[in-house]
């Protein structure tokens, strides 16, 4: 039966849908959710903890990176209770306040990932295209700033959301296609006049996230006009190199994040289940895939993990 049929109207609570039309098998597919959510979290975990004792790594790429981490942790934990929740024990009332709470941080722990991309390439354009004064540039200081402006504008764009939505009367049904709440699809449950929040949540967009990809993609455009002009392909080639774990992390953020915005606006008869299925890509790939890449493309991070793992036998 589906989720619309088999729930009453609560004016309390928000019912939450792990996949739509897939309630028989959702045991099932909560196994490779729970799978996710421990690599996920022992991932960046331990990236952090390689970063954080091993003093060699205490350079600007990988200060990014660690923030990068804290983030894609935070994401992990922010959809984690009420995912599992959802499919392993079929838990789907969430209150008002509770899914005002968790949109704000899933909200803005997506922003502030866009803002990590942005500092990462930053950092890589820095040091292709003025590398004698990368370590003038981007000192800790300088990193430490750049990090708590990303935060504090995560924070303070979202910030109205909750608030917003709570000033709302909910009279439908208040069944969510998802595990976790997004402002987009709470805001439609709504009797009231969304008309602000739909303008507001488009002016986030447009500010935050368009405003970062055009910068990624500006960066990108020099990095590569300077490895063009760089007199041994070698060089060249070594630089862009230095490239590729980042440019996974801004495909696996921005593509599915695009896909779900054209589909959203411009795809009204597209299929529940790709909406459905894109919206869990976005939100669960990239804490999975980030570590996974950057310990496989960074010898240097790999080195450090291997220290580690010879120090934990030594001590054991």
């Amino acid at each position: 039966m589906s989720a619309v049929n088999d729930t009453k109207f609560n004016s309390a609570v928000f019912l939450l849908t792990g996949i739509p039309g897939q309630e028989d098998v959702h045991l099932w597919i909560s196994i490779p959710f729970c799978l996710v959510y421990v690599i996920s979290v022992v991932g960046n975990s331990v990236i952090l903890f390689i970063l954080r004792t091993d003093t060699g790594l205490h350079e600007p790429m990988y200060i990014f990176l660690s923030m990068l981490a804290v983030t894609d942790l935070g994401l992990s934990i922010a959809t984690m209770p009420t995912t599992l929740g959802t499919f392993l024990f079929n838990a789907r009332e969430i209150s008002f306040e509770a899914c005002f709470a968790q949109l704000f941080f899933i909200h803005s722990l997506q922003l502030n990932e866009s803002s990590m991309l942005l500092l990462m390439a930053f950092d890589r354009f820095v040091a292709i295209c003025n590398p004698l004064r990368y370590t003038s540039i981007l000192t800790v200081q300088t990193i430490d700033n750049m990090g708590l402006i990303s935060v504090l504008r995560s924070l303070t764009v979202i910030f109205p959301l909750p608030f917003l939505l709570k000033k709302f009367r909910y009279c439908q049904a208040n069944v969510l296609s998802h595990s976790y709440c997004l402002h987009q699809e709470v805001m439609k449950m709504a009797c009231s006049d969304i008309s602000v929040n739909s303008i507001y949540g488009l002016f986030i967009t447009f500010l935050t996230v368009g405003l970062d990809s055009l910068l990624i993609f500006l960066s990108y455009v020099m990095i590569l006009n300077t490895a063009l002009n760089i007199a041994s392909n070698a060089e060249g080639l070594r630089a862009l190199n230095t490239c590729v774990s980042h440019l996974c992390a801004v495909l696996l953020f921005y593509t599915p994040m695009i896909g779900l915005s054209v589909i959203h606006r411009f795809g009204k008869r597209s299929s529940p289940l790709l909406q459905t299925v894109l919206s869990y890509i976005s939100l669960l790939l990239p804490p999975l895939i980030n570590p996974i890449v950057y310990s496989m493309k960074s010898r240097h991070l790999r080195a450090g993990i291997s220290r580690a793992l010879v120090k934990c036998r030594v001590s054991s």
